[in-house]
């Protein structure tokens, strides 16, 4: 894997959760979210438990927590949508801070919210604590499929290349006059998105061409794609 691919999420320590097994931490996550999502949403105690679990989970990883909080943007719309809940939901209404709102829709936007966020922070925890190539591994190890780990593996490598790509073009676009955010300039933008896709697509032909005559055979051999563990 390319030297600076897959890492803007990853973060350098030497703690004992970076050096975990992938396919333990893997497991760990999976359990973890599975018993959140299966916990009641008026169990309050429970989740005050799973954020105190996390916490210390993130303590132990030494990642900063204003690393983590930074990448938590992508929870956004989740945000926007429970807040909505609340407005929109069906049911007994209860003021809060003098609105009038849905007791059940709150209650439903509490567990999306603490849900989520907590599902979040975890997998930015793994992400920040595992390299990509160790989470291929991984999965390789938990008997994925091994089409879907390449496909991840590939997603990962020339993620950088794209939208490397992407701003060459966007920059191009801004020389000429054009500005990506205007309305009146977003037919523009979706002809080069469609020309991106068309290049990253005749770009993985290419690939799996060169694969091929090197001797693919729908496997890649070990080593090439993830390192190996003790």
């Amino acid at each position: 894997m390319g030297a600076g691919h897959g890492h803007r999420l990853h973060f350098h320590a030497h703690s004992p959760l970076h050096r975990a097994q992938p396919h333990h931490k893997l497991l760990g996550l999976i359990a973890f979210m599975l018993v959140v999502v299966a916990t009641p949403q008026d169990w309050f105690g429970a989740f005050a438990g799973y954020a105190l679990v996390v916490l210390v989970a993130v303590a132990v990883s030494r990642v900063p927590v204003r690393y983590l909080l930074k990448r938590m943007v992508i929870e956004v719309p989740f945000v926007l949508f429970a807040v909505l809940i609340p407005f929109v939901a069906l049911g007994p209404k209860v003021e809060v801070l003098g609105i009038s709102v849905s007791e059940p829709g709150l209650l439903a936007a509490w567990g999306l919210l603490a849900k989520g966020t907590l599902g979040v922070l975890a997998s930015l925890l793994l992400a920040a604590t595992t390299e990509p190539v160790d989470l291929l591994e991984g999965l390789r190890r938990l008997r994925a499929p091994d089409l879907i780990v390449q496909i991840m593996g590939f997603m990962v490598r020339y993620l950088d290349v794209v939208t490397a790509e992407l701003s060459r073009m966007v920059t191009a676009l801004r020389s000429r006059g054009c500005d990506p955010r205007s309305p009146k300039h977003w037919p523009v933008l979706a002809r080069s998105l469609g020309s991106l896709f068309i290049r990253s697509y005749e770009r993985g032909e290419r690939v799996h061409l060169a694969m091929t005559a090197r001797g693919y055979t729908g496997r890649m051999p070990d080593g090439l794609t993830a390192r190996s563990h003790p």
